[in-house]
């Protein structure tokens, strides 16, 4: 049987006030290619959101770095507890980078913090 790896819009943070309660209440860990906000929910399912900044670049590569996370979230999620909220926001090194490497610095920063099954 295969596995649906999926994400539905249910899954997405959408509203500025939900990213700002995870910026405030969450916990944040950093590498190079990028900083995770992760707050623990009532839900049961994790939701995600993903944020660029203007010093990476142009709209173009802001909406590429979000596709590689988006990517890299979508094949691991089964691999993540359920029940929290993450926020994940790209920094300049990853610009360039590709689907393996960003694949392997989000695994890095959910190990970081704990939310892997």
């Amino acid at each position: 049987m295969i596995k649906k790896y999926g994400l539905v819009k249910a899954q997405l943070l959408r509203k500025n006030k939900n990213y700002q309660f995870v910026y405030r209440v969450g916990k944040s860990y950093a590498n190079k290619m990028a900083v995770l906000y992760v707050l623990k929910n009532s839900l049961q399912q994790h939701r995600i959101g993903f944020v660029t900044g203007k010093r990476l670049g142009g709209a173009v590569i802001r909406n590429r770095v979000k596709r590689l996370f988006k990517e890299a979230f979508r094949l691991n999620q089964a691999k993540l507890a359920p029940g929290c909220d993450l926020v994940v926001i790209g920094r300049a090194p990853v610009v360039g980078q590709s689907q393996a490497a960003v694949t392997q610095s989000l695994m890095d920063l959910c190990r970081k913090a704990k939310v892997l099954l």
